[in-house]
């Protein structure tokens, strides 16, 4: 006997490690800076650069790029900045050595600048990195049986998530934008912020299709020596390679912005008065089919007696994949602030996800809205000043259905902030959060290995009841019948004028061995 099989790939999920960590060092101002009174606004952002894996541990190195906006120590003082990068090696611990590879899913720093004297300051970071295992696998399914008899043959329908691709790549966004006729040329860069903002992204034929938003904040000192700042979006598009993608797939991808860089160009006048724009996007993407599969699940004959033996797998079928957005609003009171505030430059924030369960009412996210913002307040001597807080928010995704063993991948992202001035010491938030969501389920699935052929013992087979009159119960089936009274589908509807499919449990029956002469 002929086992027909085929393979399906698919994506294996490991276990997901939290890990923190600490990154600390002094930094000396150059020579060519002035010295420091006070630090306005700090940002630090983690970029990993390798990750090695040593039996049960990962090895991750990589960088801390800071930058530090501060108010110079001199006569009159103004605003300057540094930039830098911190070296970083971390051991994490999986546990158990990886069937796979470790991908790092996020990783985030919350900066903390601490002044030491004027030519020198202290950067810590508090890191917070999530890994996974993941890994591509096949299994190979039974999918039908040719034998040199006559075989009788019972079929499993499976809709199931068959993994078509896993890349990785980078697309690089190439920008300019365009001060407004109110605002001063542009002197000298101090700090410039790049921001990923609504991304989307979708399937074409061999090819992945984006479409986002760079929010971009600088502040920069005029020609004249005027301190000014300018906050805009700027829109981009384009395309990366996806060999055998097509718009009828689905994908789950995660993304993140680096080698942010912006720069000052002339205009057609002449006039610094372009900002240009680049940043790497590094996306990583899996795309996935959904394959109808008959697989065979059982099978006998009248001639010999066929044992298959089988193990049970598990495959994934999809449930949903959906973009779900909430808006966020929430009103602070800041009396720590005063009076102070006359202005609010720039707001900024991120998503930090602390808790994430499937519900019988959808899946339930819980985490917090790190906000800042950048504002200018009634003190010419340090005109500017930066306030941070965190918001808590709750969310539930509707779903068209859910289980506890579901799973459920989700990147966030922040598509729009703004903080408001209401009076009375009190400021409003206003956040959209929007989250990427493919829910899975699983489908357990008897999978053939192998069926042994053994001969009939007849003298068995010349005890078994030529008629039998049997009572279906709940459950089974004409096939399940058959087989168990050597007999065949098609001979039990013949006998009882029936057809397979209005027979219902409690229903009697009669039911000849196929070799009896009355058939």
């Amino acid at each position: 006997m002929e086992l027909v099989k085929k393979g399906i790939r698919y994506h294996k999920i490991g276990r997901q490690v939290s890990d923190q960590f600490y990154v600390d060092d002094d930094i000396n101002v150059p020579d060519s800076k002035a010295d420091v009174a006070r630090v306005v606004l700090s940002e630090g952002r983690i970029r990993t650069e390798e990750v090695k894996v040593s039996e049960n541990y990962a090895r991750v190195t990589g960088k801390l790029q800071y930058q530090i906006l501060y108010v110079t120590d001199e006569a009159e003082p103004r605003l300057a900045s540094l930039q830098g990068k911190i070296p970083f090696e971390e051991m994490v611990y999986l546990e158990e050595e990886p069937a796979g590879q470790v991908i790092i899913k996020s990783c985030s720093a919350e900066l903390t600048v601490s002044f030491i004297h004027s030519r020198k300051l202290n950067v810590k970071a508090v890191t917070d990195m999530e890994l996974s295992v993941e890994g591509e696998r096949e299994e190979i399914l039974c999918m039908d049986a040719d034998g040199n008899g006559e075989l009788y043959k019972k079929f499993d329908h499976k809709e199931v998530l068959a993994l078509r691709s896993v890349r990785k790549d980078t697309y690089r966004i190439r920008e300019e934008m365009k001060i407004a006729g109110t605002k001063e040329n542009i002197g000298t860069l101090l700090w410039t912020e790049v921001s990923l903002r609504k991304l989307d992204t979708r399937l074409g034929r061999d090819e992945l299709k984006l479409r986002g938003e760079l929010l971009v904040f600088c502040v920069y000192e005029s020609q004249e020596g005027k301190t000014d700042w300018v906050e805009q979006t700027v829109p981009y598009e384009g395309r990366i390679e996806c060999f055998g993608a097509d718009d009828t797939m689905y994908h789950h991808f995660y993304a993140e912005l680096a080698d942010e860089n912006v720069d000052v160009r002339m205009d057609e006048d002449g006039e610094m008065r372009i900002f240009g724009i680049e940043a790497t996007l590094e996306i990583r993407v899996s795309v996935y089919e959904e394959e109808h599969l008959q697989l065979l699940k059982d099978l006998y004959s009248l001639r010999e007696k066929c044992v298959p033996s089988a193990e049970e797998i598990t495959l994934e079928s999809l449930v949903m994949q959906n973009h779900s957005k909430y808006k966020l609003s929430e009103q602070l009171s800041l009396p720590e602030l005063k009076d102070d505030i006359l202005q609010i430059c720039h707001s900024t924030g991120f998503i930090q996800l602390d808790h994430t369960e499937i519900t019988a009412e959808g899946i339930l996210v819980e985490g917090v809205l790190n906000v800042s913002f950048l504002y200018v307040k009634a003190d010419d001597t340090a005109p500017f000043d930066v306030w941070q807080g965190m918001v808590p928010f709750t969310h539930i995704i509707e779903t068209n259905e859910t289980a506890p063993d579901m799973r459920c991948d989700i990147t966030s992202g922040l598509e729009q902030i703004s903080v408001g001035l209401l009076g009375n010491q009190e400021t409003e938030v206003k956040a959209v959060l929007a989250f990427h969501i493919f829910l899975r389920r699983p489908e357990k699935i008897r999978n053939i290995q192998n069926v042994a052929e053994e001969p009939i013992d007849m003298e068995e087979a010349a005890k078994a009841p030529g008629i039998v009159g049997y009572i279906v119960r709940e459950g089974e089936g004409l096939w399940d019948l058959a087989k168990r009274f050597s007999t065949t589908v098609e001979g039990i509807c013949e006998v009882n004028n029936v057809t397979e499919e209005n027979v219902k449990p409690g229903d009697k029956i009669l039911i000849f061995k196929e070799n009896m002469s009355i058939l």
